[in-house]
């Protein structure tokens, strides 16, 4: 008899990883990173391919992005708010380059 596996576990947020940002169970890679080479236009497999983790699935890649599709909202305020701030934080590298 075949056990199912809740799609649930694949995702992970805690206060104490990545800020709390939803990442792939035990692995630390975000959601967010997985979005950002979907949107590129990556393939799934070529994002399981890319991260070149041994315990990660096409299931895991197919999790991120269902649970995007159902926060979508709230990744892309967060995906905003991360390229804004590396955006100011070049801007002051820039400024404070003395070449």
């Amino acid at each position: 008899m075949t056990i199912a596996t809740d799609i649930g576990t694949f995702i992970e947020r805690s206060p104490d990883i990545r800020g709390g940002k939803p990442c792939l169970s035990g692995t630390g890679l975000t959601v967010h990173r997985i979005v950002r080479w979907y949107k590129l236009g990556l393939l799934p497999e070529e994002i399981l391919d890319r991260i070149g983790h041994p315990t990660l699935t096409l299931a895991h890649i197919y999790a991120a992005l269902t649970y995007y599709q159902a926060n979508q909202a709230m990744i892309e305020t967060e995906i905003t708010a991360e390229d804004a701030e590396a955006e100011q934080l070049m801007r002051q590298h820039i400024q404070s380059d003395p070449t």
